[in-house]
């Protein structure tokens, strides 16, 4: 053990001796072991089980396929809601995020209980699961897409305000320090020096921010918050599962479309 920790002489053709580095690559992946076998033993997690059941995994998917295409009238609606809001949700969370991420900003506004205040409000958010942030909304505002509107706004403010405020912080300030010196208010040295800046990465991430929302709500009607999840339960609920198959094929291929559309928007922005 000893020799592990310690480094190597190693003499080199000159004559001279240098003292290799100890790796700890070993103890690493030692812990990695110990942690690994911790938590499966805590979880209870069965390679025996694993084996054993996995093939009912396929045997509901087998179910699943062919879907049953006169399902696909009912799909639509949820559909739309679905949609509807992640768009809606994502878009103003988006906005909403710019003016926390600025308050939130250490190299922006220089007093510490202010940007301290507004980190600790976006860290309390992000750690709030979308699911959970939904299933109180709905004991608000009650069921349906207004509770899980509300809970993508709140991811997506969360999320899209941590990177913007990690990107204006990574900002070299001369030019706004400059246009500060020439006369120009904080706000006005902000749109002129910062905006143009973060601009592309903000869309970026906003953009990529609606693309997991749209899977996010997918889900959210699990806790009654409206959209595509409605149905999925209940025809889980009812071991349909050619009517899942066709629920999740739509779901897949708006994905999927959404997704195509979005890195192109994503690479335009580059």
């Amino acid at each position: 053990m000893k020799k592990l920790f310690h480094g190597k002489t190693i003499q080199l053709p000159n004559g001279k001796e240098v003292v290799q580095k100890p790796s700890f690559t070993p103890l690493i992946v030692l812990l990695v072991l110990l942690f690994t076998l911790l938590a499966m033993n805590v979880t209870k997690f069965s390679f025996t089980t694993l084996l054993t059941r996995s093939h009912q995994f396929f045997a509901i998917l087998k179910e699943m396929f062919p879907p049953n295409f006169d399902f696909l009238p009912r799909v639509w609606q949820p559909l739309f809601d679905t949609i509807k809001m992640s768009l809606l949700g994502s878009l103003v969370g988006a906005l909403v995020a710019v003016p926390l991420a600025l308050f939130a900003s250490d190299n922006i506004i220089k007093n510490k209980l202010v940007t301290g205040f507004f980190k600790l409000i976006l860290s309390i958010l992000r750690t709030l699961p979308t699911i959970v942030t939904a299933l109180i909304a709905t004991f608000v505002f009650g069921l349906g897409t207004m509770a899980g509107t509300l809970a993508i706004f709140i991811f997506t403010v969360a999320y899209v305000g941590k990177l913007t405020y990690e990107q204006i912080e990574s900002l070299d300030m001369a030019t706004f320090e400059a246009l500060e010196s020439m006369g120009l208010t904080r706000l006005q040295a902000f749109r002129y020096a910062v905006i143009p800046e973060i601009l592309p990465t903000y869309l970026s991430t906003s953009l990529f921010n609606f693309e997991g929302n749209l899977r996010y709500a997918s889900i959210l009607g699990y806790v009654g918050a409206g959209g595509l999840g409605i149905i999925l339960n209940e025809r889980l609920g009812w071991r349909e599962y050619n009517n899942v198959g066709m629920i999740l094929v739509v779901l897949v291929i708006t994905v999927a479309i959404i997704e195509m559309i979005s890195e192109y928007c994503r690479k335009k922005l580059q």
